[in-house]
Formats: structure tokens, sequence, C-alpha cells
């Protein structure tokens, strides 16, 4: 079964093609340390058995703060309890990547002090209500020098790799669309010019890592939303990272604003899910780095077929390794379907002390 095949992902060497999507747990301490309950659920997710974990996603800087109990990596006080996490994944046989993230124009005043988000451009976000602050040149740079710094950090915490979220509106998606960014400068203003800032943090990543340690993306192949990044112009931008010397991406959609494309709901039968598959295709047809699939697959066979028919390399899964931690071995034992209903329960994070199944 390819599913069930190795693959590397530059010097990265995985058992499978099934992959841990960053998800957000709620399971940090209210300062953003990692508890022992959250060293407990990657415990069960490494004997699990998926072939890479990506973590839920990581504070690079404080203007990015995004959901309460958010992981943080944006100082070096946190690193003793991320290496902890990355240990315990490594006692379990497994692999595991950091995710950098900055949520910018998506975050919401109150987690911010009162303060207004930041964003590539004064773009009212419908979804929050809330018009976001232009970030100046020199906070750029500042921003650029956090994804680096944190990136240094899960280097000398002992993490496999790191993965940019530049997907689904947060910080660097924003820099990438047009619908968000409409400067006129070196960090907007044309397709080249924005996707500048994505280019300057690999870089500055690349600098503090070295050569080795593989760099990935989240990326959104259309942010489902009129004036948005369409797949056209997300491939062109595909290419130029993988020349930067990205070692794989992840290929998902659609941003706050556009209600409901990102994690949707009811996926009931094959021909719902892998909503992204045909974006994924385009994506795999263009590059020669990995690429990872997300968004509604819930079946063994559709995962297969997806592999075998080109589509994608790794399948990542969110939402079904929160009800079933260990879903990546049930497959491998002849289960065919995960118990997820796709009811978006567990999205619900403001009514849930964490993240988790409501259906359990």
């Amino acid at each position: 079964m390819r599913l069930f095949e190795p693959i590397s992902i530059g010097t990265l060497a995985l058992k499978n093609r099934l992959v841990r999507s960053a998800t957000y747990e709620k399971l940090a301490d209210i300062d953003g340390f990692v508890t022992d309950r959250l060293i407990d659920l990657y415990r069960t997710l490494a004997r699990g058995g998926a072939g890479l974990i990506i973590t839920g996603n990581a504070l690079v800087h404080l203007s990015g703060y995004l959901a309460p109990q958010q992981l943080c990596i944006h100082n070096d006080f946190y690193m003793e309890g991320l290496a902890r996490l990355a240990d315990v994944v490594h006692q379990g046989g497994g692999k595991i990547a950091l995710q950098l993230a900055h949520g910018g124009r998506q975050c919401h005043p109150l987690l911010l002090g009162g303060k207004e988000p930041v964003a590539p451009s004064e773009v009212y976000d419908l979804s929050t209500k809330v018009m976001p602050r232009q970030l100046t040149n020199d906070q750029i740079w500042e921003l650029i020098g956090a994804f680096a710094s944190a990136s240094r950090r899960a280097y000398l915490c002992g993490f496999d790799g790191v993965q940019l979220q530049g997907a689904h509106g947060y910080l660097i998606s924003s820099f990438l669309s047009p619908h968000t960014n409409r400067r006129d400068d070196y960090w907007g203003g044309d397709e080249e010019r924005r996707s500048h800032f994505v280019e300057e943090v690999f870089k500055a990543v690349r600098s503090v890592v070295g050569e080795g340690f593989p760099i990935m993306i989240k990326l959104n192949a259309d942010d489902c939303l009129e004036g948005g990044l369409k797949i056209t112009e997300a491939l062109r931008i595909a290419q130029r990272l993988q020349y930067l010397g990205f070692a794989a991406i992840e290929v998902s959609g659609g941003m706050y604003e556009s209600k409901g494309s990102m994690v949707r709901k009811d996926i009931d039968n094959e021909f719902k899910e892998a909503y992204f598959r045909d974006y994924s295709r385009a994506f795999k047809g263009t590059l020669s780095m990995p690429v990872m699939l997300v968004g509604g697959i819930r079946s063994k066979s559709v995962a297969e077929r997806l592999l075998a028919e080109g589509y994608a390399d790794l399948i990542s899964l969110s939402r079904p390794l929160i009800r079933e931690p260990d879903l990546p071995m049930k497959f491998a034992e002849g289960k065919e379907r995960a118990d997820c209903i796709s009811c978006n329960g567990c999205m619900q994070f403001q009514r849930l002390e964490h993240v988790r199944c409501v259906q359990e």
C-alpha cells in the first residue's frame, strides 16, 4: 500500500505518508508553556503511527497571538518544554515538525491587550470586524527576525523540521494575497513583491538552522474569496519557493472571511472527501518537492487513490486525529474509515476547555 511506503522530505526520512496536520490543541498553559497534558497528547499521537506530526501553530511574536493557550516559541524560556515535546515524540518512534505562525490581521484585539492586529495593508476584516494596522518597513523586518529566532529555538530543541504557516489568511498568507496586500513598495504591489516577505523569512530561517534542516510551508491554493489568491498565481509562487529550497508544501485554501471553505462540514461520503484535491494535483504536476494534501480526507481507500493517481505525495489529517489519534495505526490494521463525522464541534474551541471531539 502506498500509504505505508516510506518517503523523505529533504533529509527527513518518514516511515509512511500520513501526516498529522498542524492542529490547535488549547493545551498550553495561559502563558504558552508546554503542559503535561500536551506532552501526553503528543505521546499518544506518536504511538498512533503517523509518519510526521506537525505541531499546533506556535507563536513567533506577541503581535501575532491568535488563540487562548496557544503554544509559544517567541522567547528562549519556552525551550525546555518544547524540547520535552520533541523528545516524547522521538521516544514514541515518530518525527515532529514545529509549525511557526503569526496570526496577522485575523488576531482579535482582546488577545493583543487591546491593540490592533497587524497586516501588510489596512484592509477591513469582515470576519473579526477589525481594521488592522499597516506594518512599517522596520516592523516587517522585526517579524522576519522573529521567525528566524523561533526556528533557531526549534532546531536546538530537537525538532525534525519547521513548517511556515503560509495559508488561511494568517500573516504570511496575507502578504501573498492580493486581497490583503495592497502595498506599493518592496513588500507588495505585484505577485513578485508580494512574495518577498515569505522569501525573506525563508532566507532568515535558513541562515540560523543551516543546510539540511527541512523548512516546509503550508500554502493556500485559493483564498476562496473574490480578489484573493487563485491557483494560477499560487502555482507560480510555489515554483519560486521550491527554487529557494523549501522541502515540502502542504496544499490548503481559504481564510476566515471565506466562510466554511477551510474546514468543511458533513463529509459523509467519499465524493466529499479531499476537497482541495484538484489544486493539489496541479501542484504535484508542477513541483518536484513533496506535496501534502489536507482537507476532509476520511477513508483509507480515498487516501490510497490520491497517492496512486498522482494527487499528492503525502496525506494530511487534522480533525480525524482529534477523535482518533491512533487512526494511522488503525488504517494499517485494516480500518477503512475514520470515526470523525465532520461536525466541526471540535472547532468551537471558545466553548471547550481544550480542543476535543464532542461526539465521544
